[in-house]
This record gives C-alpha cells, structure tokens and sequence, in this order.
C-alpha cells in the first residue's frame, strides 16, 4: 500500500513536489466557471443564485423558503438521537471554553504626559459560515466555525449550506441535514439558509435581495467553493484557501504500529487527495505500521478512498535520527502532526511548523477534531509555516487609537516634518507645521 523509503534529501524534495499537485494552483477551467458564477450573481443578484440551486442541486429557492425556519430547527432536534445532541452541546461546551481563552480587550497606554495611544477590539458585523452538504455532512465543522466567531462578539452570524432537491430525504429537513440545522443551532447561528456552491459565496460576499453582504467568510468546501473564496477576497475576509486535510506521525521505537495506522487512516479517509506521513527513526515501527495498514483497511466504509489517499500522497520515512526527522516535519509543516516518543513534550520543543500538535498515544487526532475544544479548521500545504488556526482573532478588528496633545505635538513637530519632508510628502509636514505656528 504504502512503500517504506529512507528519509534523504532526494526523497524529501521528490514528495513535497508530489504534494504540490494537492493546491488550488492549476484549475483553469474551474477557475473560469467560477468567474463566471461570481459575476452573474454580482450582476442579477437573487435571480442568478436561485437558478444555479435549481441548476446544481435540483432545489427550487424563494425569498420565503431560502432560510430554514424556527419550526424545521425543531424538526431537525426531533430526527436526531438525543445521545447524539448531548454529545454536540458537550463538545460545543469544550469549543467554547478553549476559545473563550483567546479573548482580547484591547489597551491604553497613558504612560507619556498628555500621549495617549491605544487599541480598541471590535467583532466584526455579521460572519459567513460556509458549511459543505450532500454526503459530506460535517456539523463538527459547523460548531467550529461559529463558536469561535460567537464568543468573540458577533452578533449576526450567517450559515450557508446546499439543499437537497429531494426535501423528505431521510436525516434532512428542507432537503438540509438535521445534524447540520441542530450543531448551527447549539453553536448559535442566527440564519440558516438553504444554498451552496460558488454562488452562495458570491451572495455572501456582495449581497443580493435576500443573501446580506457579510464581512468575512469562513468554512470548508470543494474546489469551487475554495476558488470562488479565493475570486472574492479583498471584497470580504476569508479564514484561508484550504487544501485538502493531512496528518503526519513522528515517531520512535516506542510507539504502537496499531495507533499508528489507524490514525494515518482516519485521516485518509478525508478525501483521495488527503496525505497521511509516518517518519520514524524505527524500521520496525515502519514495517508494522505497512503491516497494520493492510489488515485495518479491510472492513472500513471508505475502504477505495482510504487506499488512493495512501497510495498516491501517504509515505512512511525512515530516518537514521530524530532531528532529521523532526527537520523534515518542519519542513512539511503538516496540519496535524502527532508525536508519539518516548518524551513527547521534549519532542515537541524542536517542532516549529504545525497547523496542531497532539501528544502521545492517548491525543489521536480524531479527539481533536470533534471533542477536545482547540479549533480543527488548520492551515494546510505547508501554510502552517505562516498560518494558525481559526480562532476568535479571525472575527475582530484591531482599532489603533492616537492622541496628542498641543505641547506634545509640537514637541515632536520638527522630526515628524523631517521625516514627511524626506519623502516628498510636503503636504503631510504642512499638516504638522501649520499646528506648530499657532504658537
């Protein structure tokens, strides 16, 4: 399934290269039918959105049946197991508690006579949640995305997330997976409306009749989707252009090929383009670990996905020692990168580029994705070199504050009339000295 390879300099450059064909780089044909879809709906607003549901997924949409209504959410809370329920409202809880943590308050900084210089924090307006449908239902991704955009203040929150043409399908509600409608509603999301595609991004990011213009959109989804948020940021803020999901395991001797394996697997399951890496210094771990690969796929429902995922982006690495291994997972930068050594923590001090880490035998990335609290919407393709998690910083503006006063100014009026001067900007120092021959 998956060859076991040394860890070189050859071996390394050969797989990220084959990594690189997992960006959105490369999709000119998608790219022009988005174009396209942005357009129509920046030109005639409702009119083109309802008609691409129709096209795309067989829905018919009005303005009166876009938004799913305070009845259906009761339906939806009616179709689903109540086990189900609590454990969303417990993990929902968790989610909140972490990110509660990331909460700012700004600051006032007095400290010179007659200075005052700031920072005020405020929650954006409204928030666009984009929330994949059909069978990738995902209402984790949904209690991710919104908490975090709740606890930092804003006030109007708006999900959007395609509709089955076929409204009684069983689990749905309006055609709308009921885990979807239920994990919105715990998370606290104010509107649900019914549409998705690379036209429910441009609703979102222009407006339309029925559709407000929001100020960021955050959330997952398929090529189009992640090429139309990429067409329209500048217009609104986006969370990032995220590729498809990865895993990699550092590891030594002391760990167990069972954990090993099932935990590349669950990460393969993702998507074909999902990449799942083991680098170890043991070629006993390596040779176990392509053993367990074998034996634990048989049986699992996404069994053909599982196996082109490892076979065309997975890798095991042998490495002669830790610190190369950990050198090449820094290069990697992988969005989720577990570290099961003998000293995990020690590990983890030489680790500088990851999108999460998770610790030991016991912190299998899947708790991390619908349990644990820190936020599973990671940066992905090496981007975790420069990019965080989604978090509350994602849904507030940082305001700079400045005042001076008239002694104080003018104190400092000769070098800020220097420094305008030398770039030629006689405007600006004429702004500062006319302040300065009031005295």
């Amino acid at each position: 399934m998956i060859d076991i390879t040394a860890l070189n300099r050859t071996t390394k450059e050969r797989f990220l290269l084959s990594m690189r064909r997992r960006s959105t780089q490369g999709y000119p044909a998608e790219e022009e039918a988005v174009r396209r879809i942005i357009d129509d709906v920046l030109k005639n607003g409702d009119e083109a959105l309802f008609n691409y549901a129709l096209q795309y997924d067989g829905c018919v949409l009005t303005p009166d049946n876009l938004r799913i209504t305070k009845e259906q959410i009761k339906d939806a809370y009616r179709l689903l197991d109540p086990v189900l329920v609590d454990v969303m409202k417990e993990s929902a809880d968790n989610i909140r508690r972490f990110h509660e943590k990331q909460r700012r308050t700004g600051f006032d900084d007095t400290s010179r006579e007659g200075i005052r210089l700031g920072q005020r924090i405020t929650p954006l307006e409204i928030a666009g949640v984009y929330v994949p449908g059909g069978k990738a239902a995902y209402p984790s991704s949904v209690l991710m995305n919104v908490i975090p955009a709740s606890v930092a203040g804003v006030t109007r929150i708006l999900m959007t997330t395609p509709a089955s043409g076929k409204a009684e399908s069983e689990g749905t509600v309006a055609g709308v997976s009921a885990a979807t409608i239920v994990a919105a509603d715990i998370a606290g999301v104010t509107e649900i409306l019914r549409v998705g595609g690379a036209h429910a991004i441009a609703a979102m990011a222009f407006g339309t009749a029925s559709v407000p213009r929001v100020d960021k959109i955050t959330g997952p989804g398929n090529i189009y989707v992640a090429l139309a948020k990429k067409a329209v940021f500048g217009h609104v803020s986006i969370d990032s252009i995220a590729g498809p999901s990865e895993v990699l395991v550092l590891a030594d001797d002391t760990a167990d090929a069972r954990f090993v394996a099932a935990d590349m697997m669950a990460q393969a399951e993702h998507d074909e383009k999902a990449s799942a890496i083991l680098i170890t210094t043991s070629m006993r771990l390596a040779k176990d670990v392509q053993k367990e690969l074998t034996v634990q796929i048989e049986g699992l429902s996404r069994k053909e996905i599982i196996s082109k995922s490892l076979n065309d982006y997975g890798a095991i690495f042998v490495a002669e020692t830790m610190e190369e291994a950990i050198g090449c997972a820094n290069e990697i930068a992988s969005e989720h990168l577990e570290i099961l050594t003998a000293d995990p923590e020690k590990t983890m001090e030489e680790v500088r580029h990851a999108g999460a880490v998770f610790l030991g035998p016991y912190s299998p990335e899947p708790l991390g994705d619908y349990y644990a609290g820190p936020n599973h919407i990671l940066p992905t393709n090496r981007t975790a070199r420069f990019f965080s998690a989604l978090g509350v910083d994602d849904f507030i503006k940082k305001t700079s504050v400045i005042r001076y006063e008239k002694e104080q100014l003018l104190a400092a009026s000769d070098r800020i009339i220097r420094f305008a001067e030398e770039e030629g900007l006689t405007a600006h120092a004429r702004a500062i000295a006319l302040r300065a021959e009031e005295t």
